[in-house]
C-alpha cells in the first residue's frame, strides 16, 4: 500500500509538493487548457474574482468545471479580508480598474465555507461557525459596496457559501434569501436564468450570463460527486506554511496553511499556522521530521519585476521564520525554508536557493 503524502519523510512531502506545482503549470500551459480559457473568455468577458479560505478543498474552477486561469484568486488564512488594508485594497481596486478600462464588468464572488455534515469540518478560522463566516462575508460585501458603489452596475459583490461536503455552492441575494446548488437537479439546468434574476433582480445582464456557467457547472459537478465515494479528509494534517502570492496549485486538502500577503499584521496569522503545526506534530497527525515553510512573490516580465519579486520573497519568509522562531523556538528547529518566485503567465513557480 502507498503511503500516504502526509506520512512520508519532508524531503519526500516537499518532492511531492514541487512536482504538484510543474504538473499545475504544465496542465495550466497546455494547448488544450490555453485555447479553452481563450475561447472562455472571448464568451464570458466579465473578469471573476474570488475571496475565498486558503482551505485546499476551496477549488472554484474544479467545481464549477471552468477552465483554470478564468477566476481571480485572492486566498488568505480563514478566508478573513479586510478592504480598509492597504496593500488589499490597492491590489482589488488595481484589477477592476484594469477589467474596467478594458470595457469588462466585475464580479466578485467571496466565499465562506462549512460542511453540512459535521461542525468540526467547517472554517477553522471562524472555529468552525457558519454563522460567523457568513457574517464575515458580507461585511466583505459592505466594504465592496463603500468602494464601488452600490449601483452593481459595474463591479458585483456575490456572498457565496461552499458546501465542502459535496462542493455545493449556496448563491446569497441577502443572508436570508438563498438558492442552494445542491438542491438543483440536472433536469432543471435550463431554469437557472430565472432562478438568478429572482435572486439577484440588480445584477446586471452581462454578468449573469457569465456567472450562469459556473451555476450550471457546479449542478452537474455535485451530481457527480454523489456517484462518486471520496473521502472527506476530516483530520488536519497541514505540514506547509505558505506566505505570499502563487500557491494555485496547492489545491490538495489538508496540506497546506496559506497566508496572503495582504494583512498589515502578518505576524498574527503566521503566529496561528505556526500553532497549528505544531497541533498536528504534537498529536501524532504528521511526522515530526519537519514542515516547510514556503514564500512566493509573483511576477510578469523579466527584469526589473522578476527581480522584485525575488526581493519581497525573500523578505516574507526571511520575516515568517523570524517570528516563527521567536514564538516556537522547538518547533523553528524543524522548519525547513524555501523562498519562490511564481511566473504568472505560466504559473510556473521557481524555487531559489536549493
Amino acid at each position: 500500500m502507498t503511503t500516504p503524502v502526509h506520512a512520508r519523510p519532508i524531503r519526500e512531502r516537499i518532492d511531492w509538493l514541487m512536482e504538484l506545482s510543474r504538473a499545475h503549470s504544465a496542465s495550466f500551459c497546455s494547448p488544450e487548457n490555453h485555447l479553452a480559457r481563450q475561447r472562455y473568455l472571448a464568451e464570458h468577458n466579465t473578469q471573476i474574482i474570488a475571496m475565498k479560505c486558503m482551505d485546499g478543498r476551496i477549488h472554484l474552477p474544479y467545481v464549477t468545471q471552468t477552465p483554470l486561469g478564468v477566476i481571480h484568486p485572492f486566498r488568505n488564512l480563514g478566508g478573513i479580508f479586510e478592504l480598509g488594508w492597504p496593500y488589499l485594497g490597492d491590489m482589488l481596486a488595481d484589477t477592476v480598474q484594469e477589467a474596467v478600462s478594458q470595457g469588462r464588468r466585475v464580479l466578485v464572488i467571496i466565499t465562506y465555507h462549512y460542511s453540512k455534515g459535521a461542525r468540526e469540518r467547517g472554517c477553522a478560522g471562524f472555529d468552525c461557525d457558519r454563522q460567523a463566516a457568513m457574517n464575515h462575508a458580507f461585511q466583505i460585501k459592505s466594504q465592496m459596496e463603500k468602494l464601488f458603489g452600490t449601483g452593481h452596475q459595474t463591479v458585483y459583490p456575490l456572498v457565496c457559501g461552499f458546501e465542502t461536503d459535496e462542493d455545493a455552492l449556496v448563491l446569497h441575494g441577502s443572508p436570508e434569501q438563498i438558492l442552494d446548488l445542491s438542491s438543483v437537479p440536472i433536469s432543471r439546468l435550463e431554469d437557472m436564468p430565472a432562478e438568478i434574476a429572482a435572486l439577484c433582480p440588480d445584477m446586471p445582464g452581462p454578468v449573469r450570463r457569465d456567472l450562469l456557467p459556473l451555476v450550471r457547472g457546479n449542478i452537474r459537478h455535485v451530481a457527480e460527486i454523489r456517484h462518486s465515494d471520496r473521502e472527506l479528509n476530516i483530520e488536519h494534517r497541514e505540514w506547509v506554511i505558505c506566505l505570499g502570492r502563487g500557491f494555485d496549485f496547492l489545491h490538495a486538502p489538508n496540506v497546506a496553511l496559506i497566508i496572503g500577503p495582504y494583512s498589515p499584521d502578518l505576524s498574527h496569522p503566521i503566529r496561528q499556522a505556526a500553532g497549528i503545526i505544531k497541533s498536528n506534530m504534537d498529536n501524532g497527525r504528521i511526522p515530526e521530521d519537519g514542515f516547510l515553510l514556503l514564500s512566493s512573490a509573483p511576477y510578469q516580465e523579466p527584469g526589473t519585476q522578476k527581480a522584485r519579486a525575488a526581493l519581497k520573497s525573500d523578505f516574507l519568509s526571511d520575516f515568517a521564520a523570524g517570528v516563527i522562531r521567536d514564538d516556537y523556538p522547538e518547533l523553528a528547529r524543524r522548519m525547513i525554508i524555501r523562498s519562490a518566485i511564481l511566473h504568472w503567465p505560466e504559473r510556473k513557480l521557481e524555487v531559489r536557493g536549493v
